[in-house]
């Protein structure tokens, strides 16, 4: 969920650093539907799959208690650098408490790879291919913005947000054609739960960012969204590949709002 969620974290973060704020918001909320109702509406509908137990329990759960409160607090028009490091505080806490779940539940496993210079030059390289990536992202979005006669707030609701979000959709879709539903549940639901921990509370920690309303608005639908997709994942302990349609469509139905808004 983290390295999928690295093109988030480097368009937010730069956006923020430039005082681009409504791309630094707005890639986030608008990453977060695009994960919820397509990648796992898409997943679901090649193949409907069971809920993982511990996805249901803990991280959907987490998923939408986390976008409540980041619900309440942007509702008075800005994120401030106090309440990003709260965000970046909750991240801690989450990753501490997966770490002492994993040793709990750790099992005998083969002999350890070996970390080649080959694969760290591979991660350093892609990394700053990343960070590369997330400048022009965040400079051509904003051009793309003005030329059209568009806010920034819609490019990062949707062109920004379905590339930085890419990752995640390919690599779930991989998860799902090889049978490991747990592992396409889980990289959404991670990502979105880092991209309000971890990306949002970084952005605010370097610069407050002020909040458009429209941006409380689109909010509200991603915590619809995660409520809608916990609903999906509840009954019968699976996502059916119905379900799957029926959060595509209705991520369909959203980007028209968009348009008409």
């Amino acid at each position: 969920a983290m390295g999928t969620s690295a093109p988030e974290a480097s368009v937010s973060i730069n956006a923020a650093l430039a005082g681009n704020n409504d791309i630094a918001v707005s890639n986030i909320i608008g990453s977060n539907i695009f994960n919820g109702l397509v990648v796992v509406g898409i997943c679901a509908f090649i193949s409907g799959f069971k809920t993982n137990k511990d996805i249901l329990k803990r991280d959907m759960p987490v998923n939408i208690l986390i976008t409540v409160i980041l619900c309440i607090m942007i509702a008075n028009g800005k994120l401030s650098r106090i309440e990003g490091i709260l965000l970046l505080a909750g991240m801690i806490f989450y990753i501490l408490n997966m770490i002492r779940t994993a040793l709990k539940k750790r099992t005998e496993c083969p002999a350890e790879q070996s970390i080649t210079l080959y694969k760290a030059l591979l991660f350093i390289g892609g990394l700053a291919a990343v960070i590369f990536g997330g400048n022009l992202v965040v400079n051509n979005a904003s051009q793309i913005a003005v030329s059209f006669g568009v806010s920034q707030n819609f490019i990062g609701l949707t062109i920004v947000a379905i590339g930085t979000s890419l990752p995640e959709l390919v690599t779930s879709i991989v998860a799902t054609r090889k049978g490991d539903s747990g592992l396409a549940l889980g990289n959404a639901i991670g990502s979105n739960i880092f991209n309000i921990l971890f990306i949002l509370g970084m952005s605010a920690t370097i610069s407050p960012l002020h909040i458009l309303s429209e941006s409380v608005i689109d909010c509200g639908i991603l915590l619809i969204s995660g409520i809608l997709l916990f609903v999906f994942a509840f009954t019968k302990k699976s996502v059916s590949r119905m379900e799957g349609a029926v959060c595509a469509l209705a991520y369909i139905v959203y980007t028209a709002y968009l348009f008409i808004r």
